[in-house]
């Protein structure tokens, strides 16, 4: 029986992909983007997040954690993370549902019990189930067995990815993805590999593939200000995939520093707190840059 982690199921998703679907987020992803959304993501280990603002002090979860890895300090409430074990009785503690592991076991069937709920609504939109992460591509057997369980059922898929594995990884599932959401974030390697901490030479050679391959896919350019957004990245942007087989569209995302909150209930540090959303003069610049290209751009997802 195949089994993966999953860290999150939201249903009547209309960014990611067409229509109204059921985005399904697997742990795990081999990036470490400074900007990253997702940080409960990034290990495929469970994770323990600590909603701070929903504590109520009343020190249940100290008492019932057997390792003793909890501490209070006036109103501070730390975790020690190296005692935790995620063992959950923390967790089951408290009832104001300020503790939650973050990242479950789930069988194949599991997930479609989930996905097929919501059959009618995709029929109705024209929408289907979409897999994201973190990085779907680390859970390769998983994927691909739910994959096939969906075109079993006739339900659109589709992948969203940052492109960064095997193209063999890559060949065994592109067949039963309608739709690629493939993300591309800097040109240039050196400043790809800071950023975050792997080349984008895989990423590229992959993108090129799939479209050489005749896949239906639609880019996608976060828009990290003081990162990615200079002329000269942007335009390299718009050379490399003007070059490339036609694209279903170009979306280019603007920053959001929502994620902040996440990072804290984490304990992990948050490398862009000063970054700003860039200004709607700003996207309609980059996106008037890209469609000089010959590219089919849109602002937002």
């Amino acid at each position: 029986m195949i089994k993966g982690i999953v860290f999150d199921i939201k249903k009547f998703s209309i960014h990611d992909g067409p229509g109204i679907r059921t985005t399904i987020f697997l742990k795990g992803c081999p990036l470490n983007c400074w900007w990253c959304h997702n940080p409960e993501s990034h290990t495929l280990a469970p994770k323990m997040v600590f909603r701070e603002n929903r504590c109520i002090r009343c020190d249940a979860c100290l008492a019932a954690c057997p390792q003793g890895a909890i501490s209070r300090d006036g109103d501070q409430v730390s975790t020690n993370r190296e005692k935790c074990t995620l063992c959950g009785a923390c967790v089951q503690a408290c009832h104001a549902e300020a503790r939650e592991i973050v990242g479950r076991e789930m069988t194949v069937a599991q997930v479609m019990a989930e996905i097929e709920r919501d059959v009618a609504f995709y029929d109705e939109s024209s929408g289907g189930v979409t897999f994201s992460g973190g990085e779907p591509l680390l859970q390769p057997d998983f994927l691909l067995a739910l994959l096939r369980a969906c075109k079993e059922k006739e339900i659109h898929t589709t992948l969203d990815t940052c492109g960064f594995a095997a193209w063999e990884t890559l060949d065994s599932i592109r067949k039963t993805v309608d739709l690629f959401l493939y993300d591309l974030k800097l040109m240039d390697d050196a400043s790809h590999q800071k950023f975050t901490g792997v080349s984008n030479a895989l990423i590229l050679r992959n993108l090129q593939a799939l479209l050489q391959q005749g896949h239906p896919i639609v880019l996608r350019v976060p828009i990290i200000p003081g990162i990615n957004d200079d002329d000269r990245n942007i335009c390299q942007i718009g050379e490399f995939v003007a070059a490339l087989p036609p694209l279903s569209g170009v979306d280019i995302l603007p920053y959001h520093p929502t994620a902040i909150e996440k990072y804290r209930r984490l304990a992990k540090t948050y490398k862009l707190p000063q970054t700003p959303h860039p200004s709607d003069q700003q996207m309609a610049k980059i996106a008037q840059t890209l469609r000089g290209f010959g590219l089919p751009v849109k602002i937002g997802g």
